[in-house]
């Protein structure tokens, strides 16, 4: 694609049960700025079926123009090829997906189908002189890094909660519904999907996450971290050593392998602080860390700590939050 004949950003936003998630939505905020700025428009990409409600609210949170493509099921290969033949058609600069396990999925499809760069994990976006930055961490995030894709589009994806989220319900956008041809493009044949109670957990949009490590001991100590989770109305997340000990599902787990989340209160519980599960959690907006080992390295980004014992410390939280619920 001729870098002279591209404009406008491209956001493809991920739905569940027909509800855009915040990733999108934050991302077609920051998106509608950067547009803005350029006299640029933003175009929003859904891909599913009874999505018009989703495209009003991605207009209030910066769309200018909402592309309906209607498909019933998730197929990595035929949403690749959907957002390849609509950056075709529609020649955007940027494209951008928030960076959910469908989001990494999808756009390195893109973007090898175009032949062009990918950037994962992206936690800022600059434009430098008609160029988009993107700022990444690398080193297991104690490091922050620069980097611009010379082909065209540029392909992103962006850490949930790296932007904030803006709807404005006085804006106004075009709803097309795009007809693509998305025949021979499936490789591979999904055969049953098999799903666990736990996969409903959502960590990227929780406000409240209460996260247990290796120090929580043993499977019945964490039943601790589910209580303070359930009592601060937040959901339960958790490093890999909790995960492989198997206290918890993996779609729990906080970090590098996991999930890269941003609540607006992360409650670490018996968690040493590595820098691979820290990366995970590192943009979140107060962080409260409970652990014996008072060198603990969760203790430097942490807002609170609290050194002490993890198991009577977190009954005696969960304690005072209930009695501050009942007043």
């Amino acid at each position: 694609m001729s870098h002279s004949d591209a404009k406008n950003i491209m956001v493809y936003v991920e739905t569940v049960s027909d509800t855009p998630l915040n990733g999108g939505l934050e991302i077609l905020t920051k998106a509608h700025k950067l547009a803005s700025a350029r006299g640029e428009e933003v175009i929003a990409v859904f891909v599913g079926s009874n999505l018009e409600h989703a495209a009003s609210t991605a207009i209030m949170a910066g769309a200018d123009k909402v592309i309906l493509v209607t498909k019933d099921n998730y197929e990595m290969e035929v949403y690749g090829a959907v957002l390849t033949k609509l950056a075709e058609k529609y020649k955007p600069s940027l494209i951008l997906s928030a960076g959910t396990l469908m989001g990494k999925d999808i756009l390195p499809l893109v973007a090898g189908n175009l032949s062009t760069g990918c950037a994962v994990d992206v936690m800022e976006i600059t434009d430098k002189d008609g160029n988009f930055v993107f700022t990444c961490p690398v080193y297991g995030g104690t490091v922050l890094n620069d980097l611009m894709i010379h082909g065209t589009p540029a392909v992103a994806a962006v850490r949930s909660g790296a932007f904030e989220k803006e709807l404005v319900v006085e804006r106004t956008g075009e709803i097309i519904k795009e007809p693509v041809d998305f025949k021979d493009t499936v490789r591979a044949k999904i055969v049953e999907v098999v799903k666990e109670m736990a996969e409903t957990v959502n960590l990227e949009e929780a406000q409240v996450i209460v996260s247990g490590g290796r120090g929580m001991g043993n499977k019945e100590n964490f039943k601790l971290v589910e209580e303070l989770a359930l009592a601060c109305h937040g959901v339960v997340g958790a490093t890999r050593p909790a995960i492989e000990a198997e206290w918890v599902p993996r779609s729990h787990q906080v970090g590098q392998s996991g999930k890269i989340v941003a609540p607006k209160l992360y409650i670490a519980c018996g968690i040493s602080g590595a820098t691979q599960h820290v990366s995970g959690m590192i943009g979140s907006g107060y962080i409260v860390a409970v652990n014996k080992d008072e060198d603990a390295p969760i203790f430097d980004i942490a807002d609170v700590g609290i050194v002490g014992d993890v198991v009577k410390v977190v009954p005696l939280l969960i304690e005072e939050i209930k009695k501050i619920q009942s007043l």
